[in-house]
């Protein structure tokens, strides 16, 4: 008989035991849940611990609570100046409302699918208002900021929160390459072109200055050198005055000589009397 009433018992112990385990869920902190029942969501947990549910009618789905990454394949967008790029961005993202993020999206995947129209569209808005260049070097902070601000606006109806959206490179389209390296050639060549026109201007004008600069050395060093030649023949024919004022004999002789180691070479032929002044100091 006691053994009859143990087993009873035992049973009600058991059940006991599975209903409390099944009414029992813990949420870690690195996670938010959705209590359902019969597949329809009731409620959402945001708060880490032990939760109560019904057990047996009511399951739960556990989602991540921390921030997500999201990157986006490559898409073409066409800016301001009618330039096509292709834009890689990726968005840091997180669930804020796990009941309404289920009930919208239901799953990661779902929700990184509305990410990527969402923020799609934006890029585009945004990078339409924009040059190439603008996109690419000087405005990149202030258009992401303000894809950034407009995604989680549009975006936060999925329970989602949008942290942050950034471009992580930006390409030419395969078809416009070529033809963008063309005119970066043509406008290097045309640069270095005149690059080259102004330095053989330069060349010119340097080359002018020089050989103007050497004439006016030239003739300054000619007109002293006149002045100097003046000067020495001036001193010389002061000597020879002087010379011929103490031996007009003595300077006739020296002349003299002078006229016939000039005249009387080799094969030389004078046709003139010997009694010549011209052979005065020979006689």
């Amino acid at each position: 008989m006691a053994m009859k009433k143990t087993i009873p018992l035992l049973v009600i112990i058991v059940a006991l035991f599975i209903a409390l385990s099944q009414s029992v869920f813990t949420v870690d902190q690195t996670e938010i849940a959705v209590v359902l029942q019969l597949g329809k969501p009731v409620t959402g947990v945001r708060d880490p611990g032990l939760h109560f549910k019904t057990p047996f009618v009511q399951n739960v789905m556990f989602f991540d609570s921390r921030v997500l990454e999201y990157d986006a394949n490559p898409a073409e967008i066409l800016t301001k100046d009618k330039k096509n790029m292709l834009v890689d961005n990726y968005t840091k993202w997180r669930i804020k409302d796990p009941l309404q993020f289920f009930r919208t999206v239901r799953t990661i995947n779902g929700a990184q699918a509305r990410l990527d129209d969402i923020i799609y569209a934006e890029l585009r808005v945004a990078l339409g208002q924009y040059t190439l260049i603008e996109v690419v070097n000087q405005k990149r902070t202030e258009i992401m900021a303000q894809v950034t601000e407009k995604s989680s606006e549009l975006i936060r109806e999925y329970g989602i929160d949008v942290i942050d959206v950034r471009i992580k490179r930006t390409d030419l389209p395969p078809e416009n390459e070529r033809a963008i390296f063309g005119r970066m050639r043509a406008e290097r060549e045309r640069t270095a072109k005149q690059y080259r026109s102004e330095g053989k201007e330069e060349s010119v004008k340097i080359k002018s200055g020089a050989n103007k600069e050497q004439v006016l050395i030239l003739a300054d060093a000619e007109k002293k050198s006149a002045i100097l030649h003046g000067q020495g023949d001036a001193e010389a024919t002061r000597i020879y005055a002087q010379a011929l004022e103490r031996s007009p004999e003595f300077y006739a002789f020296k002349r003299s000589l002078e006229a016939y180691e000039k005249s009387l070479k080799e094969n030389t032929r004078l046709i003139i009397t010997p009694e010549s002044e011209f052979f005065r100091y020979m006689r």
